[in-house]
């Protein structure tokens, strides 16, 4: 292990590290790899692992050792279920994450570089693994070849397996990225897929109420309303992503695949009814295949496959019906009226 930095006290203890390991991926050989991590919390308390989508990293939200902002700003936090003054949160960077591996990436891989990280930190289980998106799928992964390394699993929009059509939008981005490659306009490309995939993140209906505004005419070019969020979202993402990295990423979750017969841990799947990405019926199928070890929540958002990102006080009540069960508060079970969602 790494030299690292840790400050504060007990209630706001943070520290960040990283550690040499050897990984046997799947597809792209033995690896020799340095795991950056970040674990926030008081030391004594239960251990939770938190993952996010392909381009999340291990930064959740700012603390004392850093008071920027994180990718899981609102579902962090004092008051929140994941309360580093209650619980220790762990999150690290993806393997693959800087762009060094430029070959497929397993979300196999993901789930023995967790194992491999609990090892050199000295956890022997986890209280929970909470994933959201590709963080869903990373998780299933851990419970199905580690199952003994997490106690339960949540996994928030995803599922098993990729769905076809998402896995078309997937393809499409990724000859984006390529044909910008070869013009040697890398950014261009990268930018572009990052704005296609923000379709798919989001439904009609949300855009149809921010962006139903006329377009205008620019230099003779018709261009619409929705460009200038487009086109924010992809510049965003390229200064902080490098392409290989998200092309390898975006391959692993296409590469994704893991039988729920084999999930031997109790399992609560969140899944959002009009996302694109990870339809509701496959949350059915898995939550199917894993028998009595699976339970599903289902969320109503006008975001999508974003709603992680947008709904934090319902993402929140969920995680505290699942992590905090004595305080969780009664939800109706009827699905016509439930404005939070449902358990099946």
């Amino acid at each position: 292990m790494r030299g690292g930095q840790t400050v504060g006290s007990d209630a706001d203890h943070a520290r960040r590290g990283s550690i040499d390991a050897v990984l046997a991926t799947r597809h792209a050989g033995t690896r020799k790899l340095r795991l950056n991590y970040e674990l926030v919390g008081s030391p004594d308390a239960p251990v939770v692992f938190v993952a996010g989508g392909i381009s999340a990293h291990k930064h959740l939200a700012a603390n004392a050792l850093d008071g920027g902002n994180g990718w899981a700003e609102g579902l962090i936090g004092d008051a929140r279920t994941l309360d580093p003054s209650k619980l220790r949160i762990l999150a690290f960077d993806y393997v693959g994450a800087c762009g060094g591996i430029d070959a497929p990436i397993d979300t196999a891989d993901q789930a023995d570089a967790v194992a491999l990280l609990l090892d050199a930190l000295g956890i022997d289980a986890l209280e929970a693994f909470v994933g959201y998106s590709y963080g869903a799928l990373v998780g299933l992964q851990l419970a199905a070849r580690h199952p003994q390394r997490l106690r339960k699993l949540v996994a928030v929009s995803g599922v098993h397996r990729p769905h076809p059509y998402a896995s078309a939008w997937r393809a499409l981005q990724r000859k984006a990225v390529a044909l910008g490659q070869l013009q040697c306009a890398d950014e261009q490309g990268l930018s572009l897929a990052r704005q296609f995939a923000m379709l798919s993140y989001r439904t009609p209906e949300e855009f149809g109420e921010r962006f139903a505004t006329a377009p205008t005419l620019n230099n003779g070019h018709v261009r619409v309303a929705a460009e200038d969020y487009l086109d924010a979202a992809g510049a965003k993402f390229v200064a902080r992503i490098p392409a290989t990295a998200w092309l390898r990423l975006s391959e692993s979750i296409d590469l994704h695949e893991v039988d729920p017969v084999h999930v031997a841990v109790p399992t609560l799947v969140i899944a959002v009814e009009g996302d694109r990405l990870v339809p509701l019926s496959d949350a059915v199928s898995l939550v199917e295949g894993l028998g009595l070890n699976g339970r599903l929540r289902v969320l109503r958002s006008q975001y999508g496959h974003d709603a992680f990102l947008k709904e934090t006080d319902r993402i929140d009540a969920f995680l505290a019906a699942e992590l905090r069960p004595k305080a969780a508060p009664e939800f109706p079970l009827n699905f016509s009226t439930d404005t939070i969602g449902v358990s099946v």
